[in-house]
């Protein structure tokens, strides 16, 4: 557990567990590296594993101003080259996964493989509309009615019918631990992605060995948005979880972990 010092007198909190091939997991918008708990115990015994909090999450510093989503590309870069890691396996969905697409297009020779849970190149009409219910949701500062307004677009109803008892732990859980300063990051954070777009063109241009990892009832980032990276990514495969909505790295750990596993043995 450590901090590295940005340029900008920033702090990056990130942890390191494990030996191995190093490999990268960047979190979602809502999320830290507390949030990868079930993952660190198994992931940690076949690779080196690095976790770490983006600008405005976590134990990383709170930002004063606005910014864009690719802020945190040279964030990340500064991270590997002070861990001294040329080249890494990198894993990411959603805000995380559009992260990783604008790193590898400025530094995919540090990239060994990408994998990429419920990510799209683009924000959607429908996407900018669910945001925008979250950021009002956001501004109330209300840990509990947060979780309970964003739950339903972000678990699949199985998972909800089999786990309830888990999320209503999760909603406790938001309400006592969201502040007013975690919901004002969150905001920035949001907003940040508002213009993200990754052009058909420039998805062509990523030559790394790359895993997509659809859900089959993700309404935020569906499965025909995320064909269009399978069909642009040359070096791409895509594997489909059934019954599974936008959270899936939360419903899924298993199946998730043993799909990272094997495309980071395959191509190692």
């Amino acid at each position: 557990m450590a901090f590295l010092n940005l340029k900008d007198g920033a702090k990056l909190y990130y942890e390191v567990h494990g030996e191995g091939a190093p490999l990268v997991l960047v979190n979602g918008v809502m999320m830290n590296t507390v949030s990868w708990g079930m993952y660190v115990p198994l992931l940690s015994q076949k690779f080196r594993l690095i976790l770490f909090d983006m600008r405005d999450q976590g134990q990383s510093s709170k930002m004063k101003e606005q910014y864009d989503l690719e802020a945190h590309v040279p964030d990340l870069l500064s991270l590997l080259d002070e861990l001294d890691l040329p080249k890494v396996h990198i894993m990411g969905g959603s805000y995380g996964g559009d992260v990783i697409l604008k790193f590898a297009l400025a530094h995919q020779d540090r990239l060994k493989t990408i994998i990429l849970p419920n990510t799209i190149n683009f924000v959607t009409k429908f996407l900018e509309q669910i945001g925008k219910g979250w950021e009002m949701t956001a501004e109330l500062n209300d840990g509990e009615r947060f979780f309970q307004i964003i739950m339903p677009t972000i678990y699949s109803i199985e998972f909800v019918e089999r786990h309830l008892d888990f999320l209503v732990q999760r909603q406790a859980m938001f309400k006592s631990v969201l502040t007013k300063e975690w919901f004002e990051a969150f905001l920035r954070l949001s907003r940040s992605a508002a213009n993200f777009y990754v052009s058909p063109e420039q998805l062509r241009t990523i030559k790394v060995s790359t895993l997509l990892i659809g859900a089959e009832h993700d309404i935020i980032t569906p499965l025909w948005y995320m064909e269009t990276l399978h069909e642009n990514i040359p070096e791409s495969e895509f594997v489909v979880l059934p019954k599974t909505a936008h959270g899936a790295v939360m419903e899924k750990v298993p199946e998730i972990m043993t799909l990272i596993t094997g495309f980071v043995v395959k191509h190692s």
